[in-house]
């Protein structure tokens, strides 16, 4: 894997050189922001860290009684909490935040060239705010989604020419939302193609026609009836005429109809010609999903996580991957413990101990003798794991991860990782750039239990 710096290194034989040199010169007239230099230096194919310890859960030290750390009445107060509004929550003003934060001055495009006033002023005046709170309906996700930070696909970048910034941190990618997830409507965009929603854990823009508004009827009948939790990413869920719907995400939640030796039947939304919900009889097998929640123990656990593991990392659910906070929520979802969205809110939940102001081994110590295996989170700003036990004495986490800071001079870097691992608190120590002040253990703010059996 390669050092993504300021000036990122790209090896390439001498006949691709060539080539690339006679492309650049009949494309591009100028120098591209991005700095891009041609060099014969090489990173590590592979950190010691991935190389040394375990990448299985089974291999962690785990407790022995099963047990259960979530509850279902909280689970599913928490997940259908928009649809037992009576108007959206969010304050505009708190919902305008992007506008606050991005503008010409600091914003680039996919073109890697500065945004112009222009695109903010358009954006602004399509969240017709004026509108602000006057749908208030329920509604339901059709297919897995974007949820957008402004009514527009094109992505925001900071400055590029920075390590960490650029591709892929689309800073307008709030979060992605799987199908038949509960929405909460507040209104249209100008233009009516999106509509600014609530869901449980966030808010922000969808594509108006990937929805559907749901009757009270059928949102309590959805709510009451026993949930079904799947355990698996990408199978195809279809209707009862086999027709595609879309695709399984490990977190997804759907209502039990009936069930029989092999499947679980369970109720899908789709759109008719008219727009309106279809509600479908959809076929899960077994042996990906659960009708009652995951009791906390190695098998559970090792089955949970050994899929997330497939996965790559995507900021914001971007390409439809996820990111730390994201896995975190994703693996704690069929144990029946609902965590909010971000690093910073879940970092705040259950029994919080403060890490702040001590030293590397201070932590360390306090980690090995407080911490719980796979049920405790550890949190440094915009980051956070989860800590699975130890291994040869050394404290092991799992996290999605984009890469390893790193600094040469007072040039800062980025080992590029971008998938979730098992790891120590010091990822890619042993790189001769490597930044302790940049790593997960120097910056470790505190750790948080969520299983309350601990407590």
């Amino acid at each position: 894997m390669l050092i993504d710096t300021n000036k990122k290194g790209v090896i390439l034989k001498p006949f691709s050189i060539a080539l690339c040199c006679l492309l650049l010169v009949g494309c591009a007239s100028k120098e591209p922001l991005t700095q891009q230099k041609l060099t014969k230096k090489t990173a590590p194919k592979t950190l010691r860290d991935l190389e040394e310890l375990p990448q299985e859960a089974f291999a962690y030290s785990f407790f022995q009684d099963a047990h259960s750390i979530g509850d279902i009445d909280s689970f599913v107060q928490d997940y259908f909490r928009v649809w037992n509004l009576q108007k959206i929550s969010i304050d505009p003003d708190e919902a305008m935040w992007a506008f606050e934060s991005f503008d010409a001055n600091n914003s680039y495009s996919m073109t890697l060239q500065a945004l112009e006033e222009d695109f903010f002023r358009s954006q602004k005046q399509n969240c017709n705010l004026s509108r602000y709170g006057t749908i208030n309906k329920n509604a339901i996700t059709l297919k897995t989604l974007n949820l957008r930070a402004m009514p527009t696909d094109e992505p925001l970048f900071l400055d590029p020419k920075k390590a960490g910034e650029g591709y892929p941190f689309d800073y307008l990618q709030n979060s992605l939302i799987a199908a038949n997830k509960p929405l909460f409507v507040s209104h249209y965009s100008a233009d009516k193609k999106w509509v600014f929603v609530e869901t449980s854990f966030g808010f922000g823009w969808l594509k108006s026609r990937d929805i559907a508004y749901i009757d009270e009827k059928y949102t309590d009948i959805w709510q009451k009836a026993k949930q079904v939790f799947l355990l698996k990413d990408g199978v195809a869920i279809n209707d009862a005429q086999g027709h595609y719907l879309f695709d399984s995400r490990v977190g997804m939640v759907l209502p039990l109809i009936d069930e029989d030796a092999k499947n679980y039947y369970v109720l899908t939304v789709s759109a008719d010609k008219a727009d309106k919900p279809y509600y479908n009889r959809s076929a899960i097998s077994k042996k990906i999903a659960s009708s009652h929640l995951l009791k906390f123990e190695k098998k559970s656990i090792d089955a949970v996580l050994g899929e997330l593991q497939k996965g790559r990392y995507g900021w914001g659910g971007i390409y439809e991957q996820r990111d730390c906070s994201a896995t975190l929520r994703d693996f704690f979802t069929p144990f029946g413990l609902w965590l909010p969205r971000n690093s910073s809110s879940q970092s705040k939940v259950g029994k919080v101990i403060s890490l702040k102001g001590m030293r590397d081994a201070q932590k360390l110590q306090i980690i090995k003798q407080q911490a719980k295996p796979f049920s405790t989170l550890l949190y440094k700003p915009g980051h956070i794991a989860l800590y699975v036990g130890t291994f040869n004495d050394q404290v092991v986490i799992f996290q999605n991860v984009w890469g390893v800071k790193t600094k040469k001079g007072e040039k800062e870097g980025r080992y590029i990782v971008a998938k979730p691992v098992f790891s120590t608190l010091e990822l890619g120590k042993e790189l001769d750039d490597f930044d302790p002040k940049a790593s997960m253990l120097f910056k470790l703010e505190s750790m948080n239990i969520l299983d309350s059996s601990a407590f």
